[in-house]
């Protein structure tokens, strides 16, 4: 591991360190709206700021939401995979232009689609403006929820929207080119960075993973670091395309504690 982040190491100014929420700084924990980050990782995340040119959190939830859930205002916030991008100490998040004409025809899909059915099976629907979520984690029948929602994907297709699978989570997304591997492209041009490094544990971080080699091979990058959260729940795909993997929010924060050291200095 220490190879892996040794680059960064050596230039923090020029690096930036991205980072999921869910699984990854926070605990996932059986309602989304109980979930947060422990102080001591908090404290670290802020030492990390303090130290390297971005320190970001990249997010399914709300910009502002996210924010909450991290309990730190001195850092960026990307919510909603890329469709908001909260500035550290901004009161509200900034969005694409083309979003507000697509968020509607999502709503009234997801308004449709969240049958009395589905709400006997356990499921819920968060409404996170832009992108609606039907969530079945705890559903008495879980694979039941599962087979219906797969059914809601297929209409959402056939409406021209974008279904998008997560940890127990099927979220539907305008069809717009947004998602956290272009949100993290951008931030990495926006900042100039040389050296970047993204930590991940579910699907939609499989986007990040796969567009920071494709900067580093660009020449954009001098060096990209992809780091995967083992769990339970975790896809295949996860280890198969991470640089290395660590085991939970816990082996998050020893990653985080090694990127707040000094670099070795030859005597």
């Amino acid at each position: 591991m220490h190879e892996l982040l040794e680059p960064l190491l050596e230039r923090p100014q020029a690096s930036g360190i991205l980072l999921d929420i869910d699984g990854t700084l926070a605990p996932i924990t059986g309602r989304a709206e109980d979930a947060s980050v422990p102080s001591a990782t908090r404290d670290l995340l802020a030492a990390l700021a303090g130290r390297y040119r971005l320190v970001a959190c990249l997010s399914g939830r709300r910009a502002l939401d996210a924010r909450r859930v991290v309990g730190l205002d001195s850092i960026s916030y990307v919510g909603n995979h890329g469709f908001e991008y909260l500035r550290p100490g901004a009161e509200e998040p900034e969005t694409p232009p083309a979003l507000a004409r697509h968020a509607r025809r999502v709503e009234d899909f997801a308004a449709a689609a969240f049958t009395p059915a589905l709400r006997e099976l356990g499921v819920r629907l968060e409404d996170k403006h832009a992108i609606w979520s039907f969530h079945w984690r705890q559903a008495p029948d879980e694979r039941a929820a599962r087979e219906q929602l797969e059914r809601i994907a297929a209409d959402a297709r056939d409406e021209g929207l974008v279904p998008h699978w997560g940890r127990k989570v099927l979220e539907i997304r305008p069809p717009l080119a947004h998602d956290k591997g272009t949100a993290l492209e951008a931030l990495v041009r926006a900042e100039e960075l040389e050296r970047a490094l993204y930590v991940g544990d579910d699907t939609t971080d499989l986007d990040a993973f796969r567009n920071l080699p494709e900067l580093r091979t660009a020449g954009t990058l001098a060096d990209a670091v992809c780091i995967g959260v083992g769990s339970e729940e975790a896809p295949a795909e996860l280890e198969q395309e991470a640089d290395a993997l660590v085991e939970g929010p816990e082996g998050v924060a020893e990653l985080m504690r090694a990127l707040a050291k000094e670099p070795a200095t030859a005597h």
